[in-house]
């Protein structure tokens, strides 16, 4: 059966919709904008942040973005309305430490695997830092970046899913979609209402009672990484191998290679067969 055509739940994202679920008293979630289209909602939502046009618990979504951005700088594409791209803005305050933030963009990952699972019964885990994997397939990417804007410093975190991609339309062999991976909806709605609710439960612990060891813990119970032998990508011409061991306090990969324990506060990981 093609799951594509007798999925109701497949179609656009709906604004009204997603602020009905969203946003409340209790959430951290104060706007909630759907474009049409989007270059890159990251570079869109950083330029409202910078400019004053959004601030905190500003999310924007759309279902075609024409110019996505991953790390190293790396440029990507879907045809419309076959991925999800989710942007958000935090603003934490300047109470916040500024070695703290390393671990936003991996409770960003532990809340998006997490609500995937929930929300499709697709059985996600992470790939460092942040990567969304179903077995070794990657099914979505996360990037953060700092921004300045009016209320201080900012977080912009991107989540791009892949939903409904066919084998012939993904972008490298190695990626997949919540369609070729049987998810049981694929409702570009319900997977983004959950992902942003599974996002403001963390992120309401990091802000108000953090614990780096505890928060380790639990992203290691989540992570395909630990254990395995990996190429740590720095740059197009520096890596590292080695085994992943853990995952220490700051949201750092630790990893033993030849010249002893290194450790990573960011890179490309390939998992080495």
């Amino acid at each position: 059966m093609d799951t594509h055509d007798h999925d109701p739940g497949a179609g656009k994202l709906d604004e009204e919709r997603l602020q009905t679920l969203l946003i409340g008293p209790q959430s951290p979630w104060q706007r909630v904008v759907v474009a049409e289209q989007a270059g890159s909602t990251n570079a869109d939502l950083a330029d409202w942040a910078r400019t004053g046009k959004a601030s905190d618990g500003t999310a924007l979504l759309t279902g075609y973005q024409s110019r996505g951005r991953g790390r190293l700088d790396r440029s990507w594409s879907a045809p419309p309305e076959t991925s999800l791209a989710i942007s958000l803005l935090v603003v934490p305050g300047t109470e916040v430490p500024a070695e703290r933030w390393t671990w936003l963009p991996l409770i960003a990952g532990m809340a998006t695997s997490e609500a995937i699972r929930r929300a499709t019964d697709v059985p996600t885990l992470l790939k460092w830092p942040n990567d969304v994997m179903v077995a070794d397939r990657k099914l979505c990417g996360i990037l953060a970046e700092r921004v300045e804007t009016p209320d201080g410093p900012g977080c912009v975190i991107g989540i791009g899913v892949n939903t409904d991609l066919t084998e012939e339309q993904l972008p490298v062999p190695w990626a997949t979609s919540l369609l070729l991976a049987g998810a049981r909806t694929r409702d570009k709605n319900t997977v983004a209402a959950t992902i942003l609710r599974a996002f403001g439960l963390l992120y309401r612990n990091w802000l108000d009672d953090f614990d780096g060891s505890a928060l380790a813990r639990s992203y290691v119970a989540r992570c395909a990484t630990i254990g395995r032998e990996v190429r740590v990508v720095l740059s197009d011409s520096e890596d590292a191998r080695g085994r992943a061991e853990a995952i220490d306090d700051h949201g750092r990969l630790v990893v033993r290679t030849a010249d002893g324990l290194q450790t990573f506060g960011a890179g490309d990981v390939v998992h080495l067969r």
